[in-house]
């Protein structure tokens, strides 16, 4: 995908050490019902409509801009549904990074889907019963889109509660 001008700033001083990145990922349904995939342009997979917040640019807000830029689709965010920390991902030129993902269901209100930009080689709406290859993780933000509960976390565990000797 491409990468922002602010990161390659960032990397141009700190080369190829881990950068903890904000991100969004958008679980975006038409009227239909229909959930909107893009087919990556650095992969060649499937996947749910995704980018990286501008500084001082808000998560609902850096959705619906890259929902826009990538498919040419506008939408609306309607609630959070995950916020997700991702494994490590080294790049093939060595950039090291780990992505905090929020994940947010969003609805279409206008315009065709449609490869908008050069980070994606197709862009489609799917049926649900008709998804690509998706990896567990993707399909799992599209069934917790599905649900009407609240937005999902890791838990932690508070200092101390896994301390046998803890006494509250």
């Amino acid at each position: 995908m491409a990468t922002p001008q602010f990161i390659q700033d960032i990397r141009a001083k700190a080369g190829d050490t881990l950068l903890l990145l904000p991100g969004v990922v958008m679980v975006v349904f038409d009227d239909r019902g229909r959930v909107l995939l893009n087919r990556r342009a650095d992969n060649g997979k499937w996947a749910l409509i995704s980018g990286i917040p501008d500084p001082g640019e808000q998560p609902a807000e850096a959705a619906v801009r890259e929902i826009h830029e990538e498919t040419g689709v506008s939408a609306v965010v309607e609630r959070v549904l995950s916020v997700f920390t991702n494994e490590r991902v080294v790049y093939p030129n060595g950039d090291h990074a780990q992505y905090i993902d929020i994940v947010l269901r969003c609805r279409a209100l206008s315009g065709e889907a449609r490869v908008n930009d050069d980070e994606s080689l197709e862009v489609r709406w799917f049926a649900l019963d008709e998804l690509p290859a998706l990896g567990p993780i993707a399909r799992g933000r599209i069934e917790l889109a599905l649900r009407d509960e609240p937005a999902w976390f890791a838990p932690a565990t508070a200092p101390g509660l896994d301390d046998p000797g803890f006494a509250p």
